[in-house]
This record gives structure tokens, C-alpha cells and sequence, in this order.
């Protein structure tokens, strides 16, 4: 049975931002803790979102890391409980979002956070209680305003995804001024974090008409206009362009993602410096090919419809494409470039095969078949 669900009131518009403390009051939130990092606290982004909650009185935790971590969301449970609050607006990237969705759960249910994880067999012990969420984003790449999963590397340093309905934002204020000025790299990354997440969905074998609709149009927005949001900060039209695809790929997450995201969350877990969006860029080539053989990929031909998307003359075109639409952007070159060496391989295919977007990849892939995608993207 196919379950199709779409998902939550977005307020999507440039200055949208101003609409946070009407959107406050819809949900019943009176004592916000403001979850954000030192980054976006610096740029002056966080003050626009704190003029627009106006008099309510709202605590702020600024310590968001790269990548969440456990150790984190219990810092900003410390916050919540001397504020006494009662909601959680997230102002910043996929990392903020995500770790207020994991302070949500930990703030409202007993116990360590990966006993509710999905692989864990969590996912069905994260109920009605969690704490409300508004969701600010300031990048346009995870799409986790309108998504119901969260990562976080737990304390046994496993990146875990938590997913629950009950985890998607109350309410998503999608405001492209907020990404005006971004710099030219954390665009990039993020914006081919919202190119594999289209492509990724659109590729699993899930049945969902919609979201396969909504990705694709997701990547035929970011595609064409992530070289121009890169080098140029104040374009407006491809900022508000970035935003809509990245909103669309984690839409279209319910059909699941892929063996692109199960390396990137175990690389990720081995070392968490390295940017989620980049290891996406850099594992997408590789897993184009692979998926190439999936059958429901031939059948519905999967990849000439990405490669119509994408301008290209053929589906054998993708892969290449990706690859010179990274340099391009400036993006690393490989995994090696970025630091990886092959003595962690083992590691990460470990935690590929444990992942929980392993099994909804279109071709089930072996320990052998991460290796090769691993050795392509060095």
C-alpha cells in the first residue's frame, strides 16, 4: 500500500520571516527556545528572526555543531528546561533543524536518543509529545523544514536517522533574503545536497506519483540555477529557485533515499567534519551508475527523465555531468581530496549496509558494490 502524506503549512516568500510571531501564535508556542549556530548568530540573520517573534519572551541556543550531535541536543535541553519552554524555533541550515528535532524528542521522552532511532526500532516510540517546531531555513539544501526525519551522530558516534510524522515542523518559513549572501561554497554544497536528494528519491522504486512529480521538478529548478546562486550571493531569482528545489527534494523523501546517503551518513559518522552536501556530490556519479541496472529504473526510465530535467542529450550523460557540474561549483574533486583514506572503508560500509536509506535504494547494493562506489568517488 502506497502511503502518501503532504505535510505541513509553508510560508514561502521573500521577508516571510516577518510572519514567525503570527506563526508562533497558530501553534500555541509562548516560550520559544531559538535553536541556531554562532554562524548564522554573526551574519545578523538570527536578529531578523528575534525582531520577528516581537515581545515573546524566547531563550536562544547557539551551539549548533556541523553535524548534531547527542552531546548537543542535551546542552540545548539544559536551555529548554531553565527556560520553562513550550516550542522550538530552528533558524539556520539542516544541522539546526535537525538538532532541534532531536532535542523535540529527548526534551518530551524518557531515556537516550537512539532508542529512537529508526534503525533501532524507534520510530514508532517518538509520539505526539514532541515539542513543536517552527523551522527557519537559511540554506537551501537539506529541505529539513518540510521533512519528517532528523540526523544526529548519537554518543556511540553512529549517524542515526530518527523519522516520525510526529517530527515534521508545525510550520516551515521559507524565506530566500535569509540565503542572500551565502557564501559561495556552503551554496554549492548545500545546493548539490538538494540535487541528490531530487535525483535520489526520484530514482527509488517507491510508488508515489506525486513526489516523483515534485522531485523532478526540484531538479530541473536546482540544476539550472545553482551556477548562477553560487558565485553570486544577491540573485534573488536563483536564491528563491535554490530554496523551492531544496523544499521539494525532502518533500519527495517519503518515497526514501539511497546508497548516495547511506555512504554519506556513515562517512559522516567516521568524520564528522566532512559537509554532508559534499559527500552527496561526491558519492551521486557513482551511484547514477549503479542504479542504471535497477529495474524499475529501465522500466520507467528513470534516468531519461532526470537527463531530460537536466538538459542533458541522454541518461548516459548524467554521471559526467555531475562530475563537471562540481568542478565547476568548485567542489572537491573527490574523496581523497577531501582527506579520505581508503583504511576507513571498512567502517563505512559497515555503516552503509546498516543505514536506513540502504534497503530503499532501487538496486540493493552488496559490501562489494559500496566499495567500488567508494573506490569511483576518490
Amino acid at each position: 500500500m502506497a502511503s502518501i502524506y503532504y505535510i505541513t503549512q509553508v510560508q514561502f516568500d521573500f521577508g516571510a520571516v516577518r510572519e514567525l510571531g503570527a506563526e508562533c501564535a497558530r501553534v500555541g508556542i509562548t516560550r520559544p527556545l531559538v535553536i541556531t549556530d554562532a554562524g548564522v548568530r554573526a551574519a545578523g540573520v538570527l536578529q531578523k528572526a528575534l525582531d520577528a517573534l516581537a515581545d515573546l519572551p524566547a531563550a536562544i541556543f547557539d551551539g549548533t555543531p556541523s553535524n548534531p550531535t547527542e552531546a548537543a541536543v542535551r546542552a540545548a535541553r539544559e536551555i529548554w528546561n531553565a527556560h520553562r519552554a513550550d516550542g522550538l524555533v530552528a533558524v539556520g541550515g539542516g544541522s539546526s533543524i535537525d538538532l532541534a528535532k532531536g532535542l523535540a524528542i529527548l526534551a518530551t521522552h524518557p531515556g537516550e536518543l537512539k532508542t529512537y532511532a529508526t534503525i533501532e526500532g524507534g520510530s514508532a516510540k517518538i509520539t505526539a509529545a514532541v515539542a513543536p517546531i517552527i523551522a527557519v531555513p537559511t540554506t537551501s539544501g537539506t529541505g529539513s523544514e518540510v521533512a519528517r526525519g532528523a540526523i544526529v551522530i548519537v554518543d556511540d558516534h553512529r549517524k542515526l536517522g530518527f523519522h516520525s510524522w510526529h517530527l515534521v515542523p508545525k510550520g516551515a518559513i521559507c524565506d530566500p533574503d535569509l540565503t542572500l549572501g551565502l557564501p559561495a561554497g556552503l551554496t554549492a554544497a548545500t545546493g548539490m545536497d538538494a540535487v541528490a536528494h531530487c535525483m535520489e528519491t526520484f530514482m527509488s522504486a517507491a510508488f508515489n506519483p506525486p513526489a516523483d512529480g515534485i522531485a523532478l521538478d526540484g531538479l530541473e529548478r536546482a540544476w539550472a540555477h545553482i551556477e548562477r546562486a553560487t558565485p553570486n550571493g544577491s540573485d534573488r531569482e536563483a536564491r528563491k529557485q535554490m530554496m523551492s528545489a531544496s523544499m521539494q527534494g525532502a518533500m519527495a523523501f517519503q518515497k526514501g533515499l539511497g546508497c548516495v546517503h547511506s555512504l554519506s551518513h556513515a562517512l559522516g559518522g567516521v568524520n564528522p567534519k566532512l559537509h554532508h552536501g559534499t559527500l552527496n556530490a561526491m558519492f551521486l556519479p557513482a551511484v547514477v551508475r549503479f542504479n542504471a541496472e535497477a529495474e524499475s529504473v529501465k522500466t520507467e526510465r528513470r534516468l531519461e527523465r532526470m537527463a531530460h530535467a537536466m538538459g542533458l542529450a541522454s541518461a548516459a550523460d548524467i554521471p559526467e555531468a555531475i562530475v563537471a557540474m562540481n568542478a565547476r561549483l568548485g567542489l572537491a574533486s573527490g574523496l581523497a581530496a577531501l582527506g579520505v583514506e581508503r583504511d576507513c572503508f571498512d567502517k563505512v560500509i559497515e555503516g552503509a549496509l546498516a543505514d536506513h536509506c540502504h534497503k530503499t535504494n532501487p538496486r540493493l547494493a552488496s559490501a562489494e558494490d559500496y566499495r567500488s562506489m567508494l573506490e569511483a568517488a576518490m
